[in-house]
């Protein structure tokens, strides 16, 4: 077997420390650029590569980031991977992804703190307050995205969350649909207990009983491609059928979209409008062309990691970060109304 080199024989032949070694392979770490090129070119002469798992029990820091997730069949999701694990990468962090049923994250507990990781991103899971109380107590951070966990629990175990302006969306949502002149206006609600789907719903209600069209109808989809077909069965197969729905995510729109025109024969949006929430990659595809509310993955990402590293460096504060979003209009929306020329 091949004897495993060393720092120090690295340090020996730079004719530097064994900390400037150290700082070398650390990320973010300072040393000057003489320095580094004569370590690089040590540890490659003697074939070193740096320990992982000896540095961080010296530092006492592993730089690994646990990423805990489910529903991952909605492509938001799979953007936020991405998104994240790149930022985290180019600040010298891995990241462990662990899959968790939605109301299930107790389950991993146990694995997630076995890796002394430096923290926790939590997306579209449900906050335990066992999982909180852990992790409080062994003061590793928790930035939830795309999540708020309920008050209480924000304060007693500080969570700090990172979303969309989910409420304003789905205020937005509602305007729309009444400045094009719908008055049948249905929900497809996803999770009944999610932040995200209380916000939106919440917002969406409150313009449409201002303006005294308080929504037609709604079912339930609970953010599922098959819960959002069923629940677009369920407001359609009647004779007095919504002529707009606002769909708690782009996941479940397409789903609502192809049943409108598969089983009911319906044009989108002559006979009925759509719209979603998210601005996913297929939203823009030629054959659904969806109208939605866009949530600015960059803009979430920067700001969870910004808060991780806040708090892996310093003190741990709960904190909430609210991302503005906007409508992507496409051709799913019934378009303005021109006014008539009036030419005499």
């Amino acid at each position: 077997m091949k004897a495993i080199v060393t720092s120090q024989q690295v340090a020996k032949l730079a004719h530097v420390s064994q900390s400037a070694v150290s700082r070398t392979f650390t990320p973010g770490a300072s040393v000057s650029q003489v320095t580094r090129k004569k370590v690089l070119a040590a540890a490659k002469a003697l074939g070193y590569r740096p320990n992982a798992i000896a540095r961080s029990l010296i530092t006492r820091r592993s730089r690994i980031i646990a990423l805990v997730m489910s529903y991952l069949e909605n492509q938001f999701y799979p953007l936020v991977i991405e998104k994240l694990s790149q930022q985290l990468q180019r600040q010298g962090y891995h990241v462990l992804l662990f899959i968790s049923e939605i109301d299930e994250v107790d389950e991993v507990l146990s694995d997630i703190l076995q890796y002394q990781v430096d923290g926790i991103v939590m997306a579209s899971v449900t906050l335990s307050a066992g999982l909180a109380t852990s992790c409080a107590d062994a003061g590793v951070p928790i930035i939830m995205i795309n999540r708020v966990p309920d008050t209480d629990t924000l304060a007693r175990h500080n969570i700090s969350s990172v979303t969309s302006d989910n409420y304003q969306g789905g205020r937005m949502v509602a305007q729309l649909l009444l400045d094009r002149g719908h008055q049948r206006i249905a929900f497809i609600a996803g999770l009944e207990n999610s932040s995200t789907n209380l916000e939106r719903e919440r917002g969406f209600n409150e313009v449409l009983q201002q303006a005294g069209c308080p929504a037609f109808s709604r079912a339930v989809g609970n953010y599922s491609f098959d819960g959002a077909a069923q629940a677009t069965r369920a407001l359609f197969d009647c004779a007095d059928r919504p002529d707009a729905i606002f769909v708690a995510n782009d996941h479940m729109a397409i789903a609502a979209m192809d049943v409108l025109r598969v089983e009911f024969g319906l044009r989108i949006p002559q006979d009925v409008s759509v719209i979603g929430f998210d601005d996913i990659p297929q939203a823009a595809w030629g054959s659904y062309r969806l109208t939605t509310v866009l949530q600015c993955v960059p803009d979430m990402v920067n700001a969870t990691v910004d808060l991780l590293l806040q708090q892996i460096q310093g003190e741990i504060n709960p904190n909430s970060v609210v991302i503005p979003c906007r409508i992507v209009e496409r051709t799913s929306v019934r378009p303005e109304q021109k006014p008539m020329r009036n030419d005499t």
